[in-house]
């Protein structure tokens, strides 16, 4: 069983900058497409960023585009979320994801049904 531990969430003023880190707990049998979300108490959790699994391909929410970037280390097993310019809305708790890959096609990186293994989520919070 894949299991996915976040880290690096804390609290920030505006404008700030924040890195979390998604550990993979072990060496998997095949690569995973890695995704970040996030969820508000009583919304919708939602897509942030997508990272294919060799790392060539990434995408972004609109409101994360510019502002935060996905990486990955494989040979560390983490995925990174660098967050710059953070604002209060940003406030979160943040998860990730990993699914089989390709999710890049038909757009199925934004939904949250494609990924078979998530984290427990790490707290961030902008303060204004």
């Amino acid at each position: 069983q894949v299991q996915l531990v976040e880290s690096g969430g804390r609290s920030v003023q505006a404008g700030g900058s924040l890195s979390l880190i998604c550990a993979v707990s072990k060496q998997t049998d095949r690569p995973y497409d890695m995704a970040w979300f996030r969820q508000v108490p009583g919304k919708e959790r939602e897509f942030v960023a997508y990272i294919n699994w060799d790392g060539a391909r990434s995408l972004y929410s609109d409101s994360a585009k510019g502002r935060f970037t996905i990486s990955r280390d494989d040979a560390k097993r983490n995925t990174y979320l660098q967050m710059t310019g953070l604002k209060p809305e940003d406030t979160a708790l943040y998860f990730c994801a990993a699914g089989l890959p390709p999710l890049y096609l038909n757009n199925r990186y934004s939904q949250q049904r494609v990924y078979a293994h998530w984290g427990q989520g790490t707290q961030v919070t902008v303060s204004s």
